[in-house]
């Protein structure tokens, strides 16, 4: 009985320790000191590269390693961090397609990186594979393909590896970051219920969609689940800091060129109110204006903000 009491009590101090995210990095000194490790430059698009790779490589080397895929104890029971770690593996996956995609061509006509090509669809491979293969090892070889990448990229006798910051492609990538907020801010307001009005073919007169749909519906996520969706927003917060910043320094002429510095400045503070220790044991659910704080509600908050900033950065990229 003695042994089996330690066990639990070992089991719960590792899954506290292991539940705990880890902090944000200062990413644009840890590309310089990289780049400078390989007698190279930072250049542009190294510290955005550098970002994608350190995200990734933190995934696997936090406290406890990747959790998602676990299948024995005590992580096993643990929720929180695999929807952490799900909330960085989405932006991770969606930078890694920018970079194929937009990030190190020139056109859509020019060819695919080939380091790239091949880091992708690794990152988009099962997020809770335990074995044959692993997750941890798919994403250690794409990770391999990312510092090829970069080893090229900062080459100066390598014009074949590039990376190009217009104000396009950093606008291709926002558009995408705008919709993963946006569904986050969504889910995040269902913790507590709503009565919504059905708007998806609103402004589209003569659209048409599969099937008919209530023009008003109910939305509530089961109180299990509010939590999982509040730490996929963490987790998705917390690598949206290290991309904003990294794109800070690759995109500055474009930013000041369009004066949109201060937007993207802004994003990365309302980001980072995200990030804010918590408290309280548990995720609270409590109603918009009761006794009981909604941690949901408030995460949300911050959520559509950064995402109304988003729109406004875009906004400029495009027209300012």
């Amino acid at each position: 009985m003695a042994g089996l009491t330690l066990i639990l009590l070992l089991w719960t101090a590792l899954g506290l320790y292991w539940s705990n995210s880890p902090a944000v990095a200062n990413v644009v000194s840890l590309a310089q000191q990289s780049a400078k490790a390989q007698g190279k430059q930072a250049v542009v698009g190294y510290t955005t590269a550098y970002t994608l790779r350190h995200l990734a490589d933190t995934l696997l080397t936090k406290p406890g390693g990747y959790l998602s895929n676990d299948v024995t104890p005590p992580s096993i029971f643990l929720d929180n961090m695999p929807s952490w770690e799900f909330g960085v593996v989405i932006q991770v996956r969606d930078l890694s397609r920018a970079f194929r995609k937009d990030l190190s061509r020139s056109q859509s006509q020019s060819t695919e990186d080939p380091d790239l090509a091949e880091a992708e669809p690794l990152f988009n491979f099962n997020n809770d594979s335990w074995i044959l293969p692993s997750t941890e090892g798919e994403y250690r070889n794409a990770i391999g393909y990312i510092d090829s990448y970069m080893t090229r990229l900062a080459d100066p006798a390598n014009a074949k590896a590039q990376f190009y910051a217009r104000a396009d492609n950093l606008s291709n990538w926002l558009r995408d970051v705008e919709t993963r907020l946006g569904s986050l801010s969504q889910r995040l307001s269902a913790s507590v219920g709503q009565q919504r009005y059905n708007t998806d073919m609103a402004g589209q007169a003569s659209a048409e969609q599969s099937t008919p749909t209530e023009k008003q519906t109910q939305i509530k996520t089961p109180r299990l689940l509010v939590d999982n969706v509040f730490y996929e927003a963490r987790g998705t917060s917390w690598a949206l800091i290290h991309m904003m910043r990294a794109i800070e320094v690759d995109f500055a002429p474009v930013l000041e060129d369009k004066n949109a510095l201060v937007s993207l400045q802004q994003i990365i503070r309302e980001l980072e109110a995200t990030q804010e220790a918590i408290w309280s044991p548990m995720i609270l659910n409590g109603s918009g204006f009761g006794l009981i704080p909604s941690h949901s509600l408030v995460m949300a908050n911050y959520i559509s903000r950064a995402n109304a900033a988003i729109v406004d950065l875009r906004e400029l990229l495009q027209n300012g």
